[in-house]
């Protein structure tokens, strides 16, 4: 592993804690800032997309007239209202093993001034592109169960081996579907909230019954942060950087040299970075490292965040629990450096790392994952 380049002040605390650094860590301060895309439409990605009329929600439920003219093919692959069955049969449908998944309600109202709710269902690729509305009378695992078995039905795919979701007010449905299917579910979500965020713009405002200014009915938590378990604490640790070069090598390394930790598709993502562009990351250094990163490896390891206020690092695993990670002595030159960490995530587009090692100085990962802060959807 490239040697990791560490911040410029001594942050301490009981467990884990920082050492002393060897370089400057002010070259984060105005790093080249990091594009996201994703297609903003994606009828024009993925030309085989099918777009089939309402079945969930009765037509006379939305709250306009249905038009008497026939609408072109073009015209009707931008249709608000139409939903999605689409599957890319250049894809193997055995390759595609998890779905991501959101039962959430809408800013659209039907003709009671009721909000709709719709399914969305993908895999990480888009490969899988599937949408249904339905009336908020009908919310059941039941109805999510049923709706899962129709999506394998109705694109002829296998049902996948787990399901992702990103709402934990919606897991005991979530759970209790994927149970009585023999699914795994998987609490977090990338490429399904990125969809959303394009599905809001290109879709949901667009709608008929589309109402401004109605907040998500399930707001994504924010809980507390709980003291960290014991089995995850570190001894040392240090904010640091890396080029992106060696941020990629790092991710090569997990297969070939059995590295616990995780990676992220970023072509799929949509996420450029220039090679030379510096990752700010976290390094934590501890005796029994090998333990330390088996257990991270249990977790679904989302992002860190460095909360000035409380002087402390936050570390978010799953969709709802947030633990401190670490602690540092609040002073004006730490909660500096701790605010140029953050700065410099969101010019990479919120892309950063946690590295686990046997001892600060060694170049070597026991455990390495790259994390990225998303912002919740608009829904």
């Amino acid at each position: 592993m490239a040697g990791l380049s560490l911040n410029p002040t001594r942050i301490t605390t009981p467990t884990p804690h920082s050492r002393k650094p060897i370089c400057r860590f002010n070259s984060l301060i105005n790093p080249t800032k990091t594009q996201l895309k994703f297609p903003t439409n994606p009828s024009k990605t993925h030309p085989k997309l099918l777009h089939i009329p309402h079945s969930s929600v009765s037509e006379s439920s939305v709250s306009v007239p249905k038009e008497e003219e026939e609408v072109a093919d073009e015209e009707d692959d931008d249709d608000p209202t139409a939903e999605m069955s689409y599957f890319d049969r250049e894809t193997d449908p055995e390759s595609i093993s998890e779905w991501e998944l959101d039962f959430c309600s809408r800013p659209i109202l039907d003709i009671r001034g009721k909000k709709i709710w719709e399914l969305v269902v993908c895999d990480s690729s888009l490969s899988l592109q599937y949408t249904k509305y339905f009336p908020n009378n009908v919310i059941n695992s039941v109805t999510l169960k049923n709706a899962i078995e129709s999506i394998s039905d109705e694109l002829d795919v296998p049902l996948p081996e787990k399901i992702r979701f990103f709402r934990s007010q919606m897991q005991t449905i979530v759970t209790k579907a994927c149970t009585e299917l023999g699914i795994k579910p998987i609490p977090r979500c990338l490429s399904l909230i990125l969809w959303l965020e394009e599905r809001y713009e290109t879709v949901y405002t667009r709608h008929p019954g589309f109402q401004q200014g109605f907040k998500p009915l399930l707001t994504l938590d924010n809980p507390f942060p709980m003291q960290l378990p014991e089995n995850l604490f570190g001894e040392k640790w240090a904010f640091v950087q890396l080029p992106f070069s060696a941020v990629q090598e790092e991710v090569s390394s997990l297969e070939t040299r059995l590295v616990f930790g995780a990676s992220l598709d970023l072509d799929l993502l949509g996420i450029e970075v220039d090679a030379n562009t510096l990752i700010p990351g976290l390094a934590v250094a501890s005796s029994r490292s090998k333990p330390l990163a088996a257990w991270m490896n249990g977790l679904e390891v989302c992002s860190i965040e460095a909360d000035t206020a409380r002087a402390c690092l936050i570390l978010s695993v799953g969709i709802s629990t947030r633990y401190i990670y670490a602690t540092y002595k609040k002073t004006p030159v730490t909660t500096s450096e701790a605010e140029a960490w953050e700065a410099a995530k969101k010019a990479c587009g919120g892309l950063h790392f946690l590295a686990v090692q046997d001892d600060l100085n060694s170049d070597d990962c026991v455990g390495f994952w790259l994390l990225l802060d998303l912002p919740p959807p608009p829904v």
